[in-house]
């Protein structure tokens, strides 16, 4: 039995895993209840002593614990199935033309910032430049630890305010741009039949800058059971580009399933769905006034540039720790 269980790689791996993320929960309680003991008999000694000089070791001990408990919180809202995972992360402009595109590529750098600064490591999995500015769609991929966790709270329509560069009448433009983040998820947990894919390779275009190979490795996989299509083209040879592609497509039928699940579920129900991808969770005003603001939280900043250069952790934080 002992070897059966070794020999099964997939499910030692899996056991092994929740093991240790169970272990990660019990650790910091059991080093609370030790912590609370030895403050309890420093207050013991305190009130026999008298000693100034406990009173500051109890306050100290007590920033220790609050701080201590303030991580766990921050840990246990990140508690999801897939919130340790990497992740994929999708821009793609509204309508309106240069100007969305343009706003694209500037989400496109707040995340790349935001990641650089977190310490994640960012693949551009798949870049299509806009026709005269900007990003058209692109598909990053974020490994790291939490990487989904923390860029599910991105997950939505960003708004932005501003005079449009590309308006020579200098007027106020609105344009939209739609976030989409999935986590990076394993073989066992989506089964892909070869019958109901079509795989198409192309010509890369070359107009991606820094982000794009060109090569005539590109590849197009269209899961024809959903719809699903899904492009890769970063990549210097077709064999690693279907791999990327693949792996971006068990990702995206993940994420179906779980929506088609919570479809299920919410009909059952018979409750009105409001489907977090055609909300607007956040604006970006840069005219007449400065101001970012979090439509589901009511979070707010007034540093534009901040932001911009990728400073969105109060954000994501007030969302998902509020």
């Amino acid at each position: 039995m002992h070897h059966e269980f070794w020999d099964n790689s997939d499910a030692a791996r899996t056991i092994m895993q929740e093991r240790a993320q169970l272990k990660e929960q019990i650790d910091p309680y059991l080093q609370f209840v030790k912590e609370i003991e030895e403050i309890e008999i420093l207050i013991q000694l305190g009130t026999e002593e008298e000693e100034s000089s406990i009173i500051t070791e109890i306050e100290n001990n007590l920033n220790t614990l609050q701080k201590d408990i303030q991580t766990l919180e921050f840990s246990m809202a990140l508690s999801g199935p897939h919130d340790i995972s990497n992740a994929f992360l999708s821009i793609h402009p509204g309508a309106g033309g240069t100007e969305s595109c343009d706003w694209a590529s500037m989400l496109l750098r707040m995340y790349l910032r935001w990641m650089e600064n977190k310490g994640y490591q960012a693949n551009i999995v798949e870049f299509l430049p806009g026709d005269e500015a900007g990003v058209k769609s692109v598909t990053i991929e974020v490994i790291g630890k939490y990487a989904y966790g923390y860029l599910k709270a991105e997950k939505g329509i960003h708004r932005l305010v501003r005079i449009s560069p590309f308006d020579a009448n200098k007027r106020r433009h609105t344009s939209f741009a739609s976030v989409f983040v999935m986590p990076e998820v394993e073989d066992i947990e989506v089964e892909i039949n070869e019958d109901d894919l079509r795989i198409d390779t192309y010509h890369s275009s070359g107009a991606g800058g820094q982000h794009v190979n060109v090569t005539d490795s590109a590849v197009r996989i269209t899961h024809l059971p959903t719809g699903i299509v899904v492009t890769c083209q970063n990549e210097r040879s077709q064999h690693k580009n279907k791999a990327s592609a693949m792996h971006v497509l068990r990702a995206r039928l993940y994420e179906y399933q779980q929506e088609q699940q919570q479809e299920k579920i919410t009909t059952l129900e018979g409750e009105k769905k409001e489907i977090a991808w055609g909300s607007q969770i956040r604006s970006y005003v840069f005219q007449p006034y400065t101001l970012i603001k979090d439509h589901r939280t009511g979070f707010e900043m007034g540093d534009i540039q901040r932001v911009m250069d990728g400073d969105i952790t109060p954000f994501i934080e007030s969302y998902l720790f509020g």
